[in-house]
């Protein structure tokens, strides 16, 4: 069985998101149904000519609801997170959502024979940027009356699977933020902290990952969007600290 979500038609008015990894798959998917349902989108991303596609698509159906931010995470610094959250700042009384959805697959390679810098670059863009990010944005969700914060995970990133490298290790990673978060966050703030595992997809990376596989076998990134937008919601208010599966919502 599908999950659905029969969500009031701007339940998110008034509500500012940030996506990261906006440009292209679930990202965009997530960007273009939350200013549907109302909601302004922030789109980060490393490609300026994806995002001002995007741009250009949300902007026509919904005017005014949606900003760009480029942004390279392999070479971003602390100081260029400092600088975004100053912007947002400036643009925004708050900040309601963020999705931490951008990330490298790297080599699928055996661990023995694993490229060094390109360990270095997925664990810069999978895990340390997002730590910064984060932590930059913490002023900013803290002033939402009610935040969400979710990780983007992997079923490799809950159980080991050999070949799978620094992606594996990096996803490992954030599920390990996400509960430590999630605990310092919990009794302090109305954040909540949640991972997603959003299973195989059809996406860019998806193809890339398995050469062979027929895409039409995998749902499309828009069919994921009623588990987004629910998590994003009150009703999904008392979901914290989960490791979460849009695989199990469909089951409901």
């Amino acid at each position: 069985m599908t999950f659905t979500y029969d969500a009031e038609k701007n339940f998110l008015d008034n509500k500012t998101i940030l996506i990261t990894g906006a440009s292209d798959g679930i990202g965009k998917a997530c960007a273009k149904a939350y200013a549907a349902y109302g909601a302004t989108v922030v789109l980060l991303g490393r490609n300026q000519q994806k995002l001002e596609t995007v741009f250009d698509e949300i902007d026509g159906l919904h005017p005014g609801k949606v900003v760009i931010h480029p942004l390279d995470f392999k070479t971003a610094s602390m100081a260029d997170f400092k600088i975004l959250a100053e912007s947002l700042n400036e643009q925004f009384e708050c900040l309601d959502g963020l999705i931490h959805n951008a990330a490298l697959l790297g080599a699928r390679t055996p661990i023995e024979f694993y490229p060094e810098q390109d360990w270095a670059d997925l664990m810069q863009v999978n895990v340390n940027a997002v730590f910064q990010l984060t932590q930059s944005l913490i002023p900013a969700l803290n002033r939402s009356e009610s935040a969400q914060i979710l990780f983007i995970s992997s079923s490799v990133g809950r159980v080991g699977r050999a070949f799978w490298g620094a992606y594996a290790v990096s996803k490992f990673a954030l599920e390990g933020l996400m509960q430590t978060l999630a605990e310092e966050l919990e009794n302090t703030t109305s954040i909540r902290v949640n991972s997603l595992n959003p299973g195989g997809t059809r996406t860019n990376m998806r193809r890339d990952a398995y050469p062979a596989e027929n895409p039409e076998t995998q749902p499309t990134a828009e069919s994921l969007m009623p588990v987004y937008l629910y998590l994003m919601s009150s009703d999904a208010q008392g979901i914290h600290g989960q490791a979460l599966n849009v695989r199990d919502f469909e089951a409901v």
